[in-house]
């Protein structure tokens, strides 16, 4: 595991004002919430349901009712289809975090979709007009109109084992409150957290990083950001390290 882009995490977590970045850390985290369902196309629909605290902020029109209950309680049973495709989309939808203001960053979390439209052989979107309607359905999604981008253009993701060593990851999971732990006997952990996600540690990793908590669960708080491989690393606040686990719920 390596660290060196985690060292800027807190310093980028102090440029983010807490009202602007809320609203977009609750459409993101809904939509990491939106992989325990297995058919692509209702994990489209469920991703567009997601960014709902977003368009709320904006005095938008609201999403569909059948988005917003497939992202208010997203139905798990069955093996995820196009895990690939869905990783590329919501790789796309963290980097939208280098895009000033709500309204662009809307743009830019629709335009992220756009890998699964293809996949799912949906049509592209017409380019948004102001004002914007509410979403449709995944075959009708609203147009994303492509960001302008702050600063100097992210670089290009390599391709193969060294994939994501190096990429500017952003977290999925900021600051958040346990609700509660278990350990098992070699100090593998499975962690509750306050919104009800559930993460385990990695098998590999408990030789490494055997917890060894004695404080209450809510006097914990977790950081989770991307890594390689498909994986997921978990900063627990005041410890050195950080922990590789996966999400179970």
């Amino acid at each position: 595991m390596r660290h060196s882009w985690l060292l800027l995490l807190p310093v980028l977590a102090a440029l983010i004002a807490p009202a602007q970045a809320r609203p977009r850390d609750d459409a993101l985290s809904g939509a990491f919430r939106c992989a325990a369902i297995a058919d692509s196309r209702a994990w489209l629909d469920c991703y567009y349901g997601s960014a709902q605290p977003v368009r709320a902020a904006l005095s938008m029109p609201a999403a569909l009712a059948a988005q917003l209950k497939l992202a208010a309680s997203p139905p798990s049973g069955g093996q995820p289809q196009n895990e690939a495709v869905r990783d590329e989309v919501m790789s796309g939808a963290a980097n939208c975090i280098r895009v000033a203001g709500d309204r662009p960053w809307l743009d830019c979390y629709y335009a992220a979709a756009q890998p699964m439209r293809v996949q799912l052989g949906l049509a592209s979107p017409q380019t948004l007009a102001r004002p914007v309607p509410a979403p449709q359905l995944a075959y009708a999604a609203p147009a994303p109109v492509p960001p302008k981008p702050a600063g100097p253009p992210p670089m290009p993701r390599n391709h193969g084992l060294m994939n994501g060593l190096f990429d500017d990851a952003k977290p999925i999971v900021r600051n958040m409150p346990m609700q509660s732990f278990s350990l098992s006997k070699t100090g593998a952990f499975t962690v509750i957290l306050s919104d009800g996600q559930v993460w385990r540690q990695v098998g590999e990793d408990e030789v490494y990083h055997p917890a060894r908590w004695r404080k209450e669960a809510s006097e914990m708080v977790v950081t989770i950001t991307p890594a390689p491989m498909h994986t997921f690393s978990m900063k627990v606040e005041g410890e050195s390290h950080d922990y590789k686990v996966k999400r179970i719920k």
